[in-house]
């Protein structure tokens, strides 16, 4: 099992501007003990405040954090959400979003769009559509959308990016872990359910307990709070690291089959019965091109867009690296991204969307991207033609 990111969180822009350098020395410390107790560390990030209430000038300040990030020895920096979830909230920022993520090939950022006290914005669903869009047509093959996240009702401190962010107050650190692995694992040898269930339960707690002895007492030496960890099934684009491979290993034949939906609940169900300090999303990443055996699935024409939001109920993270017809348009955008705001509140849980529209492909083609964290899927289809009729009777729901 490895590390997916040790993510610090500081806030930027402030007096503190030695705050990167610092959290640059704890995750540099964190890596070596981790990997010292052979655990392979894959990346250091950095997350701040959101980008709603970074001071002075946004833009000004995001580029000085990634420089300050980079200097540091952090891989990628994550600026906090434009927090959109608020009836009346000021969406002026989100226009600043596709510039940010074109300067910066290491710069992460997000929408949050609905909270379980706040409500739905629907407002600010409608332009976080149109800002998907924008980073679809103005980047490569519309790659620019790996960096972007909507969320819906997520917290400060989830490690895994693009919706890690800071709540503004002191200094934090989290380990994200890619887990999926432990998962295939587990449940290759397991005869029975029960068997599977505590192979697994056993595994996690295991690592979750190696980890948190290695930076819980680092991280108090540095004057930062140990926020916890997101032991998430995020997955590596080969099998043996596949949460599709899970799936089938526990039974379901190929994923996407009847059974997929009791499979993701039964790997859900083992994280919250495993007893480790929680923090994030704590549950069943479905990220399609991140996973080889999703990928493989979606090829075989396996799944919907609406099959991985009906997963998304008993899932961790939502609809993740989603590819979709370039052609899609932004009120179709803006139907899918308030089923997933309302599954976020009404099941108070946190989900996000990242949604990969890729220009010149259209449904059923096979994306082609050259990048080493993925393994090429098919374009899913979204059927139908939007929701604009909502969006025209209200600008907020309350929750």
């Amino acid at each position: 099992m490895n590390v997916r990111s040790i993510t610090c969180f500081v806030n930027a822009g402030g007096p503190g501007a030695n705050a990167a350098a610092r959290a640059g020395r704890l995750a540099r410390d964190a890596q070596a003990a981790l990997e010292a107790a052979g655990l392979p560390v894959q990346s250091r990030r950095l997350a701040t405040q959101p980008l709603s209430s970074l001071p002075g000038d946004p833009m000004a300040v995001a580029r000085a954090v990634a420089a300050e990030g980079a200097a540091a020895g952090f891989e990628y920096v994550s600026l906090g959400p434009v927090l959109a979830a608020e009836p009346g909230a000021g969406l002026e920022r989100l226009a600043l979003i596709p510039e940010l993520i074109r300067g910066n090939d290491s710069t992460f950022t997000s929408i949050l769009v609905a909270g379980r006290e706040a409500g739905i914005n629907l407002a600010a669903i409608r332009q976080a559509a149109a800002v998907v869009r924008e980073v679809a047509h103005t980047t490569d093959q519309g790659f620019g959308n790996l960096r972007l996240a909507v969320l819906a009702n997520v917290g400060p401190h989830a490690p895994f990016f693009p919706a890690a962010y800071h709540d503004g107050g002191g200094p934090a650190v989290a380990v994200a872990l890619e887990s999926a692995g432990l998962a295939v694992e587990a449940f290759s040898p397991a005869g029975s359910l029960d068997e599977a269930r505590g192979r697994l339960v056993a595994a996690v707690e295991g690592a979750a307990g190696r980890v948190a002895a290695v930076v819980e007492p680092l991280a108090r030496d540095a004057g930062a709070r140990f926020a916890g960890i997101d032991f998430s099934y995020a997955p590596f684009p080969d099998e043996a690291r596949s949460v599709g491979a899970a799936v089938e290993r526990l039974g379901v034949e190929r994923f996407g089959a009847p059974g997929t939906l009791f499979a993701a609940s039964f790997l859900t169900g083992c994280l919250r019965q495993a007893r480790y300090p929680h923090c994030g999303f704590n549950g069943l990443m479905l990220p399609v091109l991140e996973d080889a055996v999703l990928a493989e699935r979606s090829k075989e024409g396996l799944f919907t867009v609406n099959d991985l939001l009906l997963w998304s109920a008993v899932c961790g993270t939502g609809l993740d690296t989603v590819p979709l017809p370039g052609d899609v348009t932004e009120d179709e955008l803006a139907g899918i991204l308030l089923d997933v705001a309302a599954l976020a509140v009404r099941l108070d849980k946190p989900l996000t969307a990242r949604l990969m529209p890729v220009p010149g492909l259209r449904a059923g083609d096979v994306t082609a991207f050259e990048f080493e964290y993925f393994a090429n899927g098919r374009v899913l289809d979204v059927k139908g033609a939007g929701s604009a009729g909502v969006f025209r009777r209200a600008s907020h729901l309350a929750g």
